[in-house]
């Protein structure tokens, strides 16, 4: 079934892979010039590997029964033709769900178990842990053995008190967030804390994640459902059920846990159809849902354009091939997904394409024009040998003997640059290392505890923060000193030895500073006052730490990596170009030997060294030519047709509420 935002899914997953073929050609052609050495050529596999595994994450989140995984089923699972999530009353999913595909897997459902919640370890930390995860294949050719499948994530158990105040599930000091406990004084509590599942639908073939999420009592329950997951997401759909607007839990939920401005936030009105009153005229019902829509927008302060009032239900039984009229108003939502969330992913991936391109060509034109500049230096002397008689051969070609000694006198130098350079490397990395995050978080842990009922926690969050952006900071002193350094050495090298040495552009921190604060911003609310009360039961600070910890240590080992290719990109330069002048000077000897042996190859030498200098100029053209072509690409993503889905932008109420109003008449 071609939707909007499947069509605008597959386009963005064609520009991919046509970026993707570019790089390949581009680096096959630095491959077969000889320029692209073994750091460029990671930096090259690198780039393919991350256009290849990105993806764009999409989390559903809502209280109890407001329609998330019927909502899932009519976007993403109507071409199955039945519900494939379970969606229907008393059977709501349970624990956190990721689909998502890969194709190195089998089609399968994998469960955690929620036994694992008492090691302490965040989920993150257990996904490789094959062991653990219960694993159930899906028959992706049969949908009804499908769904059945499926229903486990909806699996619940029963467990005494004392186990569900050891799976961190029952808290005697807040009993309304508790569940029901019946005669023999058990609970029901979720048999899953997570599934994983790798199913082979189209959508997320193209690089959709799906996140389907509890409730709230779960996502209170599991804390890395709000500090990894959903921080993690590239867009928020967020549910209310159109009867009642914005409740108490949905306005806790909101503001406890989607409160980031840095998320892009859409806002469902689902189950419109149940405003369905045949006592109210169709003009009165578009006017209560409207009324509705603009109430929810001011309460959540959102942009009333991010509002969408649908049916989930009358949605998927339209494209079910069922007998309704209307489409659930889903295609106004499946529009601004399309039109306002995919062109930021691919604004970022085009820079991302952009500037790592630009490297790869700056590299390979320093190793051309250090290659043009020493066959002009041959030519020169190859030009200054016609009508030279034997002797003065001999001379110039002892002159070129004493220019490859003193050549070799720069090695010297090179070893203690390297030595220097690799030094104050050392230094920058441990300021990164993610053993020092781990001692900060260790240390704010320690804050943390050894404060009255952790009070203090909120204030050794605040001052890990102060610490980890001193950490960038006296990284980037380091880092200014190096390439102060770096530029100072090259300067004099190119001037005594003839290098064309140039430091490539220093790496930059303000995108890892701006991560860190988004990290802060993100969790700093779990330190608020009416948070507090949380920080006391147990395991959760040490669950909360280390779902930080695993953040935190992305965004720093990230920075370290840039760094340390930066540091790689100024050796391998070096080290490339005392391969070429050792083999240009080897060449000019070896031609003097031939032109002392026989005069008469001078003229054949020197225009075997022009037709050389021109396959180089011609070389740098192609690559140059290559770049820009590339560039254009990455600047130029897939554009949504706006006059194709003008319907759905302009009429986004009356779409959504034409079954409630024809079923009113």
């Amino acid at each position: 079934m071609s939707t909007t935002l499947s069509r605008d899914l597959d386009s963005l997953a064609d520009w991919r892979r046509s970026l993707d073929r570019r790089i390949e050609q581009f680096a096959t052609l630095l491959a077969d010039q000889d320029v692209l050495d073994a750091d460029a050529a990671g930096l090259a596999t690198t780039l393919r590997q991350r256009l290849a595994s990105d993806r764009l994450v999409l989390a559903f989140v809502a209280e109890f029964s407001r329609g998330k995984s019927e909502l899932i089923n009519a976007l993403f699972f109507a071409d199955t033709g039945r519900r494939v999530l379970p969606a229907t009353p008393g059977r709501t999913t349970m624990c956190p769900v990721e689909l998502a595909w890969d194709p190195q897997d089998t089609p399968m459902l994998s469960l955690l178990p929620i036994s694992t919640r008492r090691g302490g370890q965040p989920v993150s930390a257990l996904r490789t842990r094959a062991d653990l995860w219960h694993n159930r294949p899906l028959p992706v050719s049969d949908p009804h053995a499908l769904a059945q499948v499926l229903e486990e994530v909806t699996r619940t158990q029963r467990v005494s008190l004392d186990e569900a105040r050891d799976l961190g599930l029952w808290n005697d000091d807040h009993p309304e967030d508790n569940p029901p406990r019946d005669e023999h004084d058990e609970v029901e509590v979720p048999a899953w804390r997570h599934a994983l599942i790798n199913y082979p639908h189209p959508l997320l073939k193209r690089g959709l994640v799906v996140v389907d999420t509890p409730g709230l009592n779960a996502i209170g329950a599991e804390p890395e459902l709000t500090l990894g997951l959903l921080p993690s997401a590239h867009a928020i759909v967020f549910l209310l059920a159109a009867d009642t607007g914005v409740t108490r839990s949905d306005l806790a939920i909101w503001r406890d846990h989607l409160g980031d401005r840095s998320l892009e936030r859409f806002v469902v009105l689902n189950k419109i159809d149940i405003l369905n009153d045949p006592l109210l005229d169709s003009a009165q019902i578009h006017a209560q849902v409207r009324h509705q829509c603009s109430s929810v927008a001011e309460t959540l302060g959102v942009p009333s354009q991010r509002v969408f009032p649908l049916s989930a239900r009358e949605a998927l039984m339209a494209r079910l091939g069922a007998d309704t009229e209307g489409d659930g108003g889903l295609p106004a939502l499946e529009h601004a997904l399309a039109t306002e969330l995919l062109p930021q992913r691919s604004a970022v991936i085009g820079r991302m394409v952009e500037d790592s391109v630009l490297v790869l060509q700056q590299r390979a034109l320093r190793r051309l024009t250090d290659r043009r500049r020493q066959v002009t230096e041959q030519l020169l002397d190859l030009r200054a040998l016609r009508g030279k008689s034997s002797s003065k051969l001999q001379l110039m070609s002892r002159r070129f003997e004493s220019d490859a000694t003193a050549f070799e006198q720069c090695m010297p130098r090179l070893a203690a640059l390297r030595a220097v350079q690799s030094r104050q490397l050392r230094e920058v990395l441990h300021m990164l290392s993610s053993d020092r995050v781990r001692a900060e978080i260790a240390r704010m842990q320690s804050d943390s505890e050894s404060s009255f009922f952790k009070l203090g926690a909120g204030k050794a969050f605040t001052q890990l923060g102060q610490r980890l952006r001193t950490l960038f900071d006296d990284a980037d002193k380091s880092i200014e000193e190096l390439d102060q350094m770096l530029a100072a050495t090259h300067r004099q090298l190119n001037a005594d030895f003839g290098f064309s040495l140039g430091a490539a552009p220093k790496p930059t921190l303000d995108g890892y500073r701006r991560e860190l604060q988004r990290i802060e911003a993100s969790y700093s609310r779990y330190f608020g006052f009416t948070k507090l009360w949380r920080l006391s039961e147990p395991g959760f600070l040490s669950q909360f730490l280390q779902v930080l910890l695993s953040r935190l240590r992305v965004v720093f080992e990230s920075a370290a990596v840039e760094i340390e290719l930066w540091s790689k990109a100024s050796t391998s330069q070096m080290e490339s170009q005392l391969r070429e002048r050792r083999r240009s000077l080897q060449h000019r000897r070896e031609a003097f030997t031939r032109i002392q042996a026989a005069e008469g190859e001078l003229e054949q030498r020197i225009s075997e060294v022009e037709a050389q200098d021109q396959r180089l100029q011609q070389t740098a053209e192609r690559i140059d030519a290559a770049v820009d072509q590339l560039r254009i690409l990455a600047a130029s993503p897939p554009r949504h047709d706006a006059s194709a889905d003008a319907a759905p932008r302009l009429s986004l109420v009356h779409s959504a509420t034409g079954q409630v109003s024809r079923g009113a008449a």
